[in-house]
């Protein structure tokens, strides 16, 4: 009995709802298939900067091609096509900065391994307007020749390889402990391309002839894009010197007090805006640096190499070469990030003293409204004395005046005599009532 795997709804019965990008997900690892590759072949193969081109300006190119006229756009949002024709295909494959084209053809056959420097494109499947006309600005262009060859002669298989190059110096490697052999220069030549040379024996499998290309191929372009760090590494080295220069002028002038909390405050802003800008317009560069960085390593170690006697390995020029570039461009990213943070240590600091200088100032003011308030109450004291003199002599006379009308009305009374005797009692009926609103103002009981 033959069994069939169960539908899609039957699985779905067994299982909760799909999260929205399971699939998505799970479906990217094949994305990128890889394609098979017939020795002997030439690959042509661009890598342009896709900044500013859209998928429609590329849809749009590779509808130029023969039969590709109704390319539907649909087609290019998975970031992966391949056009086959009679005898070649076209790849396509668009990344996050940079777009490339893979054109595998057959090998000419007067570029055969025993070739001396031999012309690639004297027989191009896709018309020279058609590569000039991609859209984007090339970042890198090889021409890599596979071949068969006998590897168990290394020392004949070399001369043909440099012969193969125009004897000019040559960096090569054994591939995976010596199923094949890749050679190149690492030059761009007349034509803008660089060139590779791939030799394999007569038994090595389609798919494994197409990782070692693909594995060499972007080997060259992760370099060449992390490289581009390495100009803004150098662009960024004055202005670099300069806000040390200042941020260490700066703290010299914050400890010895010689300028103004705001003069200092000012300059510090400025300084710290320079430097967040520079980190907001490139510190994505160097981020990219280094990852482009770590898959030239990785694609370095899946090759497996095998020196060949007299020759450096591609492994071991990438060490000599491109190590100090990304060591530049590592340190001048430390460099920037350890500026901004000596910024803020610096605006901490000048903060931290403008806090004790403005709690000094609210101290002091703090002390003059104690003195105040001292003064107040010494104030209000005297003029509570005075107004239970008032009003004490204002009732008193009020009394006087009632003795002397009483007296004029024949009432036995001297209001001399009357007027000194109350004037404690009214002292301390006037005092008395003024102690009682001076309690309920303050709360007092």
């Amino acid at each position: 009995m033959t069994s069939h795997p169960p539908s899609l709804s039957l699985r779905a019965s067994f299982l909760p709802p799909d999260d929205p990008l399971r699939v998505k997900l799970h479906n990217e690892v094949h994305a990128r298939p890889s394609a098979r590759v017939r020795l002997p072949a030439l690959i042509i193969y661009v890598a342009v900067l896709n900044a500013g081109v859209t998928r429609e300006q590329e849809r749009d190119h590779l509808s130029r091609l023969p039969g590709q006229q109704e390319l539907p756009l649909d087609s290019l949002h998975g970031n992966f096509l391949r056009l086959r024709f009679e005898g070649y295909t076209v790849k396509w494959e668009r990344h996050t900065e940079f777009t490339r084209y893979s054109i595998v053809q057959p090998l000419p056959a007067d570029a055969q391994l025993g070739a001396s420097d031999p012309e690639l494109l004297s027989d191009p499947v896709v018309t020279p307007d058609w590569l000039r006309g991609i859209p984007g600005h090339t970042v890198a262009a090889i021409q890599m020749a596979m071949v068969h060859g006998d590897l168990s002669d290394e020392r004949v298989l070399m001369g043909q390889a440099q012969a193969w190059f125009g004897r000019r110096t040559v960096v090569a490697s054994q591939l995976g402990n010596g199923h094949s052999w890749a050679v190149t220069e690492f030059c761009i030549g007349a034509d803008g391309f660089e060139r590779m040379l791939v030799i394999a024996p007569a038994d090595m499998s389609e798919t494994r002839a197409s990782r070692v290309s693909q594995r060499l191929l972007e080997i060259e372009t992760y370099r060449l894009m992390a490289l581009r760090g390495l100009p803004v590494s150098k662009q960024l080295a004055p202005l670099l010197g300069e806000a040390e220069r200042q941020l260490a002028e700066i703290t010299a002038r914050l400890e010895n007090k010689a300028a103004s909390d705001q003069e200092l405050l000012d300059t510090l802003v400025s300084l710290a805006a320079r430097v967040e800008r520079a980190i907001a317009e490139h510190g994505y560069r160097f981020s990219a640096t280094r990852a482009y960085d770590m898959l030239v390593g990785q694609r370095i170690t899946e090759l497996r190499e095998k020196a060949i006697p007299g020759t450096q390995t591609i492994g071991e020029f990438m060490q000599r070469r491109l190590s100090p570039a990304m060591s530049t461009v590592a340190a001048t990213a430390q460099r920037l990030a350890s500026l901004s943070e000596r910024v803020s240590r610096t605006s901490a600091l000048l903060r931290t003293r403008v806090d004790i200088a403005t709690e000094s100032q609210n101290q002091l003011l703090l002390e003059k409204l104690t003195r105040g308030q001292e003064l107040q109450l010494r104030l209000q004291s005297t003029v509570e004395g005075l107004s239970i003199a008032a009003i004490s002599y204002y009732v008193i006379s009020l009394l006087l005046y009632g003795g002397k009308a009483a007296k004029a009305a024949g009432a036995p009374v001297n209001p001399e005599m009357l007027a000194g005797a109350v004037i404690p009692l009214v002292l301390w009926v006037v005092w008395r009532n003024i102690r009682r609103i001076h309690a309920k103002l303050h709360g007092e009981h």
